[in-house]
């Protein structure tokens, strides 16, 4: 049994595709590295254990979630390890490169490596000369690197070049290094798919296309042509994350609303995001309600396409996690949570409703196709003629969506919220296709289109 088998102990976030850790560092003590402001897993894992988190370090200021470690410093009275560089604006151990701090037994040494933030630090685990495994967050992630166009176009080249000397930097750690990196597939931050979350520089160095790059030009064409979109929300938590999270006593609630206080809140700018499996708002839904079904994916597109400075109200089907619900949001800096609105509340005193049409692959006929899938995953087979507007585009594009478009993505999900987001701007005769492509070329027997 190795090191991480004993003591290494990964937490992924399915939705967001990042991974935090945590280090049993032997004596009842550990090391939180990456945590989200969601830290009920973390917790149960400290709890399992018997450890109380001592310290919680973050490799960059992140752009995809809030930071949980300012709270662990609350909470645990843990010492929060960052960049120095990094500014924050709560107490913290600044490091710079080549520091070391002693766990105890363990060493961590920071690594300057930027690229995907300015600050950017990579946290090598040694056992006295001997190193474990390091610690990568956005630098060199399992078949890629992080991308580095958070800071605007203009230094996206810049940072790409920078990420270039930081993937190389990692490479001279021996072969047998654990690599462990905050994203993986599934994150917006430029990893591909794949089911592997940590890796082995060796590995890396075998497998990985911009290790691979013959020169640092080559490498930046690589790099900088794989970065597709992200989420709206991103560009504003970096900062949220310098100046430190709200520290939380409790998770707030989510009260149960009225009809009469819902009316109240719309009329002052509030919004309506119903999180009501897709087949559920399809056949009935408030009229300009925003389809955005509670699942793994929940918060990146809460963050995607609702304002983060307004009163939401979330419509809900009975049994729905409104813990889960309430954590989601709070760990991309969604505070302004109003309640919750049960749809009987809303039928039970006659409410107005709507519905969009959902269709089976079989039934699309010769009607238009909106796909609102990612660019690359349109590029890698569309149904002939569909129009391509990813969702993350479509409050900006809507015109260009096809009058009575069959709106599809890969399952459904996605493409209901596309077509409540038409529905709301004035959009009729829309339907969603139950299903992917895939599913109509099955029912057609013809082929997918390839290509942009």
């Amino acid at each position: 049994m190795g090191f991480a088998d004993d003591h290494l102990i990964p937490l992924a976030d399915a939705g967001l595709g990042n991974s935090a850790y945590l280090v049993d560092l032997g004596d009842g003590r550990a090391l939180a590295m990456d945590a989200s402001r969601d830290l009920r897993a973390l917790r149960r894992a400290a709890e399992q254990r018997g450890l109380r988190v001592a310290y919680a370090a973050d490799t960059h200021l992140h752009a995809d979630f809030l930071s949980g470690a300012l709270q662990l410093a609350h909470d645990d009275d843990a010492t929060v390890l960052a960049s120095a560089a990094g500014q924050r604006a709560f107490p913290h151990r600044g490091l710079a490169d080549g520091d070391e701090m002693d766990l105890g037994g363990l060493t961590l040494r920071a690594l300057a490596t930027p690229g995907h933030t300015d600050e950017h630090l990579s946290f090598l685990l040694l056992d006295g000369s001997r190193e474990l495994g390091v610690f990568t967050g956005g630098s060199l992630i399992v078949g890629s690197a992080a991308r580095t166009d958070l800071l605007g176009a203009a230094r996206t080249e810049e940072l790409a070049r920078a990420q270039f000397h930081s993937l190389r930097r990692l490479a001279e750690l021996p072969d047998q290094v654990a690599v462990w990196p905050t994203h993986g597939a599934g994150s917006f931050c430029s990893a591909p798919p794949g089911a592997e979350r940590t890796t082995t520089v060796g590995a890396q160095k075998r497998t990985n296309l911009l290790l691979a790059a013959p020169d640092e030009d080559t490498f930046v064409r690589r790099l900088m042509g794989g970065l597709g979109s992200c989420p709206a929300y991103f560009h504003r938590l970096a900062e949220a994350n310098r100046r430190g999270p709200a520290v939380l006593d409790a998770a707030p609630g989510l009260p149960a609303l009225g009809t009469a206080e819902v009316r109240s809140l719309l009329g002052h700018g509030g919004q309506l995001v119903d999180v009501r499996p897709m087949a559920d708002f399809a056949a009935g839904h408030i009229p300009g309600a925003v389809s955005v079904p509670l699942r793994d994916q929940f918060a990146t597109w809460l963050g995607w396409l609702l304002p983060d400075d307004t009163p939401l109200v979330f419509v809900t089907a009975p049994g729905q996690d409104l813990t889960e619900l309430v954590w989601q949001a709070l760990k991309i800096g969604y505070e302004r949570l109003a309640g919750h609105l049960p749809i009987a509340t809303w039928t039970a005193e006659g409410g107005e409703q709507q519905s969009i049409e959902l269709l089976t692959a079989d039934r699309i006929g010769d009607r238009p196709v909106l796909d609102i899938r990612q660019t690359s995953e349109h590029a890698a087979g569309h149904i002939p003629g569909a129009v391509a507007v990813e969702l993350g585009e479509l409050p900006a594009r809507g015109d260009e969506a096809p009058a009575g478009a069959v709106v599809h993505c890969g399952h459904g999900e996605r493409a209901m919220t596309a077509a409540s987001l038409l529905q709301r701007a004035g959009h009729h005769g829309l339907a969603v296709l139950a299903g992917g492509p895939g599913d109509w070329a099955k029912a057609t027997g013809r082929d997918l289109e390839e290509g942009a």
